[in-house]
């Protein structure tokens, strides 16, 4: 029996075989680069993160990491039913690329839309940097025990160029701001060239006056991630097809052979 397999199994099949086996190696590294930014996402951006005070951006953060093992284990089993041309197996694989295909629509349409009706402004995105960015900002800055919001606040400053959630005179109102022994007008963060003290003095020249200030800045970044990533899913769920394709072609191929 075995010997015959072998004999009748064609050109078409073998090709078939590994054009998929290719496909899953690509799909597998796209898995794994998946996960890498969502692991990437909590450790760089984590600050960001806390910021917000909102679970909504590490949430998305840890779907990404559930998406690139979920993607990495699915390549895992479509190698094995390639190589072993386990029919079973196939179909299998076939379900999984199909609700991975799914999913990657939805979520790559609903940032699109999202992104689309948000531009310039997202009402969803500015209400919640608006509450709590703010007051944050004017309340925890360098107090006892917020060092790393504190962190994050001068990273945010510096890396986007901006000063203040709305502009540098949010500052004002700040309780590092207005205490006695506080020569600042502006943390020094806000400073285009940072220097102990620089923010003493909140002249154009010396701090960064961006209309619409860090919230403008922070809002334009996540937006723009948005969109990379909605783009991103659309164009890998349209590869999958390719890969269901080849499934498909190869299942009916091993079921049409003689055992």
């Amino acid at each position: 029996m075995e010997p015959q397999r072998e004999k009748t199994n064609t050109c078409g099949t073998i090709c078939l075989k590994y054009l998929l086996f290719l496909f899953n190696i690509l799909f597998w590294l796209a898995g794994g680069a998946v996960l890498a930014v969502g692991v990437w996402t909590l450790v760089e951006k984590s600050d960001y993160i806390g910021l917000l005070n909102s679970g909504l951006y590490s949430a998305s953060a840890y779907i990404l990491i559930a998406a690139g093992a979920i993607v990495i284990v699915t390549g895992i089993i479509g190698c094995c039913a390639t190589l072993k041309e386990m029919k079973s197996l196939l179909i299998v694989y076939l379900v999984l690329l199909l609700c991975i295909f799914l999913l990657e629509v939805i979520a790559g349409m609903l940032a699109y839309i999202n992104y689309r009706e948000c531009f310039p402004f997202c009402h969803q995105l500015d209400d919640d940097l608006t509450q709590n960015l703010k007051v944050n900002m004017q309340q925890k800055f360098q107090q006892p025990g917020e060092e790393g919001f504190t962190r994050a606040v001068d990273k945010l400053q510096q890396e986007f160029m901006c000063c203040g959630s709305h502009n540098s005179s949010d500052w004002r109102d700040s309780v590092w701001i207005q205490a006695e022994d506080n020569e600042r007008l502006v943390p020094d963060s806000c400073c285009k060239t940072p220097m102990n003290l620089c923010g003493r003095r909140d002249h154009p020249s010396n701090i960064y006056k961006v209309e619409g200030g860090c919230i403008m800045k922070l809002e334009e970044f996540i937006l723009s991630q948005l969109y990379i990533l909605g783009a991103v899913g659309i164009g890998i769920a349209f590869l999958q097809l390719v890969g269901m394709m080849f499934t498909c072609c190869l299942h009916q191929n091993l079921t049409e052979e003689p055992k």
